[in-house]
């Protein structure tokens, strides 16, 4: 066997190796064994040469990266749903209070309840939407532009 390669040379007669196992180890190496139909000796001889192998480090950084990146891009859009949100709130506030007048204290009873019962279609309403309907943040196009903008009413 050479230093850079861990393939087996043929005519090169193996050296025996005996190991200790943690039995809940050794179960898993079995059945891996079983299921793969190959030997033990295969099986521990391949993870040996993985380990000691140099780009084995190279593989986990890889990895490793990879998660990150998924990670970064999913806290990516986690952070645009909440930007999505807050915009969205803000804008209803600032419409609804620009358009809505103050009500005389005679009609503000009635309003209260007439407002309980518009909160419980509004959280009907949106409970249906967020177990069936698109979301928001699915209609919204990622890449607006500023002047994609001009239509919406100033801040």
């Amino acid at each position: 066997m050479t230093a850079s390669s861990f393939e087996p040379v043929k005519n090169a007669k193996k050296k025996r190796l005996s190991a200790y196992l943690d039995p809940d180890v050794m179960n898993a190496l079995a059945d891996y064994s079983a299921r793969r139909d190959v030997s033990l000796s295969l099986i521990a001889e391949a993870a040996i040469a993985s380990f000691l192998s140099p780009d084995a480090e190279e593989r986990k950084e890889a990895a490793i990266t990879r998660r990150l990146d998924q990670i970064d891009r999913r806290a990516q859009r986690v952070e645009r749903d909440v930007g999505i949100a807050i915009e969205t709130l803000a804008l209803f506030v600032r419409f609804w209070l620009n358009s809505t007048p103050a009500l005389p204290e005679s009609a503000q009873a009635e309003a209260r309840a007439k407002g309980l019962q518009r909160y419980d279609a509004f959280v009907d309403a949106l409970g249906r939407r967020l177990s069936k309907g698109p979301k928001l943040r699915q209609e919204i196009a990622e890449d607006v532009s500023p002047a994609d903008t001009d239509d919406l009413p100033a801040r």
